[in-house]
């Protein structure tokens, strides 16, 4: 491309930022409601989105989210019987079954891979097929090392039926 030709496509590249900055602002300020008046009232800068988490509990995802939030929770608080609870009511038994030797033979965590707790975690969804719903867990730790895990639902009973590394 000649210099003349990528001065031109610079120019129009930053005229439309400028028109697509101008459009945004124009219409985030016409938002506000005018006073009795007929001025503008000045609008309070817009504030950081705060978190929000939603759900169903007929949804096998949801379920797999909010066992790993909750698990998580009671193994950083130290409380085994709430953690215990969680994994009867949340996983199968074949599962459970799968995890104790898992552990036996690892010495870590069976639905964390891990002998310590995260400080964050994220579920994905990864799709569903075949009467199963499928996700990714990321674990966030203290180092700030992520590590992942990969967990199937039953799309009939909701129950978490596989967790690997």
């Amino acid at each position: 491309m000649s210099k003349p030709s990528a001065k031109r496509t610079a120019s129009l590249t930053l005229a439309a930022a400028a028109v697509l900055t101008l459009a945004f602002v124009t219409t985030t300020s016409t938002s506000a409601s005018a006073s009795p008046d007929g001025s503008t009232p000045q609008q309070a800068p817009a504030a950081a989105a705060l978190p929000s988490v939603s759900g169903s509990p007929e949804a096998a995802f949801t379920r797999i989210a909010d066992f790993y939030g909750s698990y998580i929770d009671a193994v950083y608080d130290g409380d085994g019987q709430t953690a215990d609870r969680l994994r009867a009511s949340y996983l199968s038994e074949p599962l459970r079954a799968e995890l104790r030797q898992w552990e036996e033979t690892n010495h870590a965590d069976g639905v964390l891979r891990a002998q310590n707790v995260p400080l964050q975690w994220k579920v994905a969804s990864t799709g569903s097929g075949m009467g199963k719903t499928n996700a990714t867990v990321s674990l966030t730790w203290g180092g700030g090392a992520t590590t992942k895990v990969y967990v199937q639902a039953d799309l009939a009973t909701r129950k978490i039926v596989s967790i690997r590394d």
